[in-house]
């Protein structure tokens, strides 16, 4: 567990240039990212590392085999699903130390 307030899970990314972004993003407020796989590119594809700029040397990146190994891995930590039509805004939610920000694959 890391000293963050939270940790963010991208499940079945899509997309390289938006998992970058993530990337850069924790990078520069210090939590850790979780990828659960598949993933719809390789951690080696260019438009990847061209989002995530000079920050991948700064974020601990943890791949998980499927969401069943990233819940083991994070067991015991509260799970806040994010989506485009929750019942609360993200402004609304009380956060608490060590929360997972669990985001889902772009197209599903």
């Amino acid at each position: 567990m890391n000293n963050s307030i939270f940790d963010v899970v991208l499940f079945e990314p899509e997309i390289p240039p938006n998992t970058g972004n993530v990337i850069r993003l924790c990078a520069n407020i210090g939590c850790a990212l979780h990828l659960v796989e598949p993933l719809g590119f390789t951690l080696h594809d260019q438009k990847l590392k061209r989002a995530g700029l000079d920050y991948h040397e700064y974020v601990s990146v943890i791949v998980h085999k499927n969401w069943e190994y990233c819940l083991k891995y994070l067991s015991g930590r509260r799970f806040i699903g994010v989506e485009t039509s929750g019942e609360t805004a993200y402004s609304d939610m009380k956060y608490q130390k060590n929360d997972v920000l669990v985001f889902g694959s772009e197209t599903k």
